[in-house]
């Protein structure tokens, strides 16, 4: 088994990263953590260029990505809540899945990526709606064959209190681990 995890978090030791670091610590196989900020990947440019091609025209770190969604089991995203979506860096990376997208509408050629488990821990100081942000992260995670993701998980008061203290959110991470091994 395999994971990809995808950090949309600018912080390195924050909230969203204790919470990732959680995950970890449960996970029974490989995994590979992608921080949107420290990463080489840029957004799509639309050059459409996946609208006739396999893969993408950028050539960054992206390329690696591409390899590991196909032979992964998994794909988790974890990421801040912004104005009630996810970070701009995680939808850059994400929009970069365009290429399966184009795959399908476009190209009229079925995704070869076999089905995979799905989680999303969202993390914010309590005063956006962490549903919008799932809500747009399912819809991209669909794009790229995840047909069972988990319910939304995080933690919603970190002004307050870390994220790390929340036990509703550590056991909601432990219950990700769980489905994610199974």
């Amino acid at each position: 088994m395999k994971t990809l995890i995808l950090n949309g978090s600018p912080r390195k030791s924050g909230d969203t990263v204790s919470l990732i670091n959680k995950l970890t610590e449960q996970l029974n196989s490989e995994y590979k953590i992608v921080n949107a900020y420290y990463s080489a990947i840029s957004a799509c440019i639309d050059c459409r260029y996946c609208w006739a091609n396999a893969g993408c025209s950028i050539n960054d770190e992206m390329a690696e990505i591409y390899d590991y969604i196909v032979d992964c089991d998994n794909i988790v995203i974890a990421s801040p809540i912004y104005f009630s979506q996810p970070t701009g860096k995680i939808l850059d990376v994400c929009s970069r899945f365009q290429t399966y997208f184009a795959s399908k509408h476009f190209r009229n050629q079925q995704l070869e990526i076999k089905a995979k488990k799905g989680a999303i821990i969202l993390v914010g100081g309590g005063d956006g709606d962490p549903q919008k942000a799932y809500e747009t992260l399912c819809g991209i995670l669909k794009h790229i064959n995840i047909t069972d993701i988990y319910k939304l998980v995080g933690s919603f008061n970190t002004n307050e209190e870390p994220a790390i203290k929340s036990n509703e959110a550590v056991c909601e991470v432990n219950n990700i681990a769980t489905f994610l091994n199974g």
